[in-house]
C-alpha cells in the first residue's frame, strides 16, 4: 500500500504529488464527514492516508496556530467524530503536533494534566480503530530533552499507539532527529514500555536547522531552508520519514512568510523550499 499524497494546492503539481500529511483541525465544519471522505478516496486508490489530528484545546497557548477546540468536552466529542470518520480503513495518524512539547507552556498543574489526559483520552479512542497506526507528538531535538519527552509520552498513553513524531514543522536534519528519537525510545524502554516506533517529518529538512553562520534557525518560514527526503520508509530505526508540514504550508506571519497565516498553502513558501533559498 503507498502512501497518499495529501496536498490539494495547483500551483506545483510535481511537487503536491509527493506524499504528505492532510491536517484536521477546527477548519472542518463537520470532521467525520470530512475524515471518511479522505480515507474512503485513499481506500479507494489502496493507498495509505496521512492525517494530522491538530484540534487540541487551548492549541498553541495563543500563538500562530491558536484555535482548537472549545472546551475538553468539545475536544473529546471532536475525536469521537474523528474517530468515527476513518473507522476501519487503514490511516497513518499524527496526532495533536506540539500537544506534549507545549506543557511547559500552560499555567498551571492542572492545565497540564488536563492536556495529558485529552491526548491520552485521543490515544485510547484512535488505538481501538482495527487499522490505523497512531504517533503522538514527540518534539524535536533540541526542544525538551528525552528523559522528560519519554515521561510524557508515557503519561499520554503513548502505551496504546505505535509511537511518536519528531521534527513535525521543524528543520533538524534526519540524522539528529534520529539521534533523538533513539534516546526517547531508550528512555520509554527504561519505563517498561519498549518497542516504540517513531516518524521523522523531513518535509523541510533538507538543508538542517543551521543557518549559513551556524546559528540555529528560527521556528517559523526561515529563509535558507529546503524539501527533504519525500515520504518513505524510514531509516536510522525510523517507520517512517514523512512530509508531515506541507512544504509551503506557512508556520505563520512571520520570517519569510510575512502575511501569511498558519496553515496557508503558499506558493511563494514552496518555491522557496524547492530552491533552497
Amino acid at each position: 500500500m503507498s502512501l497518499l499524497a495529501g496536498c490539494s494546492c495547483s500551483a506545483d503539481r510535481a511537487l503536491c504529488r509527493r506524499p504528505g500529511a492532510r491536517w484536521f483541525g477546527d477548519w472542518n465544519k463537520d470532521i467525520q464527514a470530512d475524515l471518511d471522505a479522505y480515507v474512503a478516496a485513499a481506500a479507494a486508490k489502496g493507498q495509505m492516508p496521512i492525517v494530522a489530528l491538530y484540534n487540541m484545546f487551548n492549541r498553541d497557548k495563543g500563538g500562530q496556530s491558536s484555535g482548537g477546540s472549545a472546551s475538553p468536552d468539545a475536544y473529546r466529542a471532536w475525536i469521537d467524530a474523528a474517530a468515527a470518520g476513518i473507522a476501519d480503513r487503514p490511516a497513518l495518524v499524527i496526532l495533536e503536533p506540539d500537544s506534549l512539547a507545549q506543557l511547559g507552556n500552560l499555567p498551571s498543574d492542572a492545565a497540564r494534566a488536563e492536556r495529558t489526559a485529552l491526548v491520552t483520552y485521543a490515544a485510547q479512542a484512535l488505538a481501538a480503530l482495527p487499522t490505523t497506526t497512531v504517533y503522538l507528538d514527540g518534539g524535536n531535538a533540541t526542544w525538551i530533552r528525552p528523559p522528560e519527552m519519554a515521561s510524557r509520552l508515557k503519561d499520554a498513553g503513548v502505551e496504546h499507539v505505535r509511537g511518536f513524531a519528531v521534527n513535525v514543522a521543524n528543520f533538524h536534519a534526519v540524522d539528529m532527529c534520529c539521534t533523538y528519537a533513539q534516546q526517547i525510545t531508550a528512555e520509554l524502554a527504561r519505563l517498561g514500555l519498549a518497542g516504540k516506533g517513531f516518524v521523522v517529518d523531513t518535509a523541510r529538512n533538507g538543508n538542517g536547522a543551521m543557518d549559513a553562520d551556524g546559528q540555529h534557525v528560527d521556528w517559523c518560514n526561515p529563509s535558507g531552508r529546503r524539501l527533504g527526503v519525500p515520504s518513505w520508509l524510514g531509516i536510522a530505526g525510523a517507520d517512517y520519514l514523512l512530509w508531515i508540514k506541507y512544504p509551503g504550508d506557512s508556520d505563520g506571519s512571520c520570517g519569510i512568510g510575512q502575511g501569511i497565516s498558519a496553515g496557508t498553502f503558499s506558493p511563494y513558501l514552496a518555491e522557496r523550499l524547492i530552491v533552497g533559498t
